[in-house]
């Protein structure tokens, strides 16, 4: 089968389309034919080697984290999918024409399974960040949320009853009002732009995109427990925190279920990619301002 893979780190044109024998699911596993695989921004961190393992990588390594298909092989212990179903979720090394997921769910009637392969990290990122801030109530701040991860939060937050304030570009201000968001620009002022908004104050917030405003988040939230970053490890100097895959604290089936419970729940897709333009989709990707996903078809 064909499948995306790099032997150093380096820039996207370090990532390959070579052929390799087809993984088989070990116990609590499922193999499926991709149908759509989601970019990441940590893909291309990974790539690029700027997330150290503490060991020597053991290259030729994959690349991709999450996929929707149809199930093609079960592994031991494994009751709730059956071959033929069409499931989404995470996994690994899933830039190829067959994948092995770890988690999963099915995807619901209706929806593309080239769409749905870019729902797993964001679905699963975006239920375990409300865990994580629990709000049951008030008003929510995004800063950079017009990407994947943002747009399955803004859906999942006012499902919840939360109001939420998301910034982005201009350009793509339209499409954050329209899944529920009260759109504003980043940058300088920002403070005074949410203040103006959401004069009513703001009660937890949350980075996605790293881009330094763990200061003025902590201004509007007035309490730095109530920021949290998937993007700035230096939140942390600051009171705020940090989540990620090893801090998780949810079951990743949480943020699965949660999107497959909502009606109409959908994340766009900008682009899509074929599996031979994989470089091209990581340039996109690390470029940022996407809107929803990207996603790569094998």
């Amino acid at each position: 089968m064909k499948a995306v893979q790099f032997t150093s780190f380096g820039g996207p044109e370090v990532l390959h389309v070579v052929d390799v024998e087809a993984p088989h699911p070990g116990p609590g596993e499922i193999l499926v034919r991709v149908a759509g695989a989601g970019v990441n921004q940590l893909d291309a961190k990974i790539r690029s080697g700027a997330m150290p393992t503490g060991k020597p990588a053991p290259f030729p390594l994959g690349t991709g984290l999450d996929a929707a298909g149809t199930v093609i092989g079960i592994g031991p212990g494994v009751d709730d999918v059956a071959v033929g179903d069409i499931v989404f979720g995470t996994g690994r090394s899933t830039m190829a024409e067959q994948a092995i997921l770890t988690q999963w769910a099915r995807v619901p009637a209706g929806v593309d399974p080239v769409e749905a392969g870019g729902w797993g990290v964001a679905t699963e990122t975006a239920g375990r960040l409300l865990s994580e801030l629990g709000l049951v109530e008030g008003t929510l701040l995004l800063s950079g949320a017009s990407g994947g991860v943002g747009s399955a939060l803004i859906q999942f937050a006012v499902a919840r009853g939360l109001t939420v304030v998301g910034t982005a570009s201009a350009k793509n201000h339209d499409y954050l009002a329209r899944l529920g968001a009260i759109p504003l620009s980043y940058g300088d002022g920002l403070v005074d732009r949410v203040s103006e908004v959401a004069p009513q104050g703001i009660d937890g917030a949350l980075d996605l995109s790293g881009a330094g405003v763990i200061p003025d988040l902590i201004a509007l939230v007035g309490d730095p427990a109530q920021v949290i970053s998937i993007a700035d490890f230096t939140a942390p100097s600051h009171g705020a925190r940090v989540s990620t895959g090893v801090t998780r604290t949810t079951e990743p089936r949480d943020g699965f279920a949660e999107a497959v419970a909502l009606p109409h729940f959908a994340l766009a897709v900008e682009r899509r990619f074929a599996l031979a333009d994989i470089a091209d989709a990581h340039r996109h990707a690390e470029n940022g301002h996407t809107v929803g996903k990207l996603v790569v078809t094998p």
